[in-house]
């Protein structure tokens, strides 16, 4: 499928997992690349994998964001997906009664402003033409609550939130700018691997973790990637303000186990 040929996308956190995907499906369905990612060689990797364009992009710091514009002042498609749970660098405590206010600001800095910033930008690049997707990861956690990880979900709440509020302001201008969000649940990534382990128990964990989910399973990166590929083309044309979930059926409802045969 060519569903992107001719449009110049930009994917944030692109440097590995979900962003990383994205990136690679985007070129698969013809489109322009440019791989983003804090890290200059991350991004440099899957850009040589793909035959795309790296640029270093710190998404929290506007700066940044006021450089990749003078270097990109048009494009067609952004999918702000840079994110952080707070986790990387310590097992910090996280819930609403013991994060510290450093931490909290980091995530949101991160995750939210990254957001804003990257809106903002993408509707001035994609004024010129008129018409755009931009594309907001959010998350399941931004739709329920997560007491182990106040700050993520908070920060992955006020993205869904943000989504509507620049879709609105997009068509309000007169502008065919659409903006949606992807909501993730579990996605097998390399982020899980310290938690999941190797060996013989690995599987007893990915079973233990996906017990909850009706499809029984984690998502993958490639699944992910194909949503975004549908709401970046124009087979997403009527699809603004709208929210995705992959989830393998979790926010469905209550799973009522099946009953053993007679």
């Amino acid at each position: 499928m060519t569903r992107l040929t001719d449009k110049l996308c930009v994917v944030t956190g692109a440097g590995r997992g979900i962003g990383a995907a994205i990136a690679r499906r985007f070129t698969d369905e013809g489109a322009t690349v440019i791989v983003t990612d804090q890290h200059l060689d991350r991004a440099e990797s899957i850009a040589h994998e793909i035959n795309a364009t790296a640029h270093r992009l710190d998404v929290a710091v506007g700066a940044d964001w006021d450089a990749f514009a003078a270097a990109h002042p048009q494009i067609d498609v952004l999918v702000n997906n840079a994110g952080i749970t707070g986790f990387e660098d310590s097992f910090a405590p996280q819930d609403p009664e013991n994060a510290s206010l450093s931490d909290w600001r980091r995530v949101h800095a991160v995750n939210l402003d990254g957001t804003f910033l990257g809106c903002r930008y993408a509707i001035r690049a994609m004024r010129v033409r008129g018409r755009g997707s931009i594309i907001n990861i959010s998350s399941r956690s931004g739709l329920v609550g997560i007491p182990g990880a106040a700050a993520y979900a908070s920060s992955k709440a006020a993205i869904r939130n943000h989504t509507k509020s620049v879709a609105l302001y997009c068509a309000e201008q007169g502008l065919s700018i659409r903006c949606n969000s992807v909501h993730p649940a579990a996605i097998l990534t390399p982020m899980w691997d310290p938690m999941l382990g190797s060996g013989a128990e690995r599987m007893a964990r990915l079973d233990a973790l996906t017990a909850d989910t009706p499809l029984r399973r984690f998502g993958t990166v490639d699944e992910v990637a194909g949503v975004c590929a549908m709401l970046a083309s124009d087979d997403g044309a009527y699809m603004t303000g709208a929210e995705i979930n992959i989830d393998g059926g979790l926010l469905a409802g209550s799973l009522s186990p099946p009953v053993p045969a007679d």
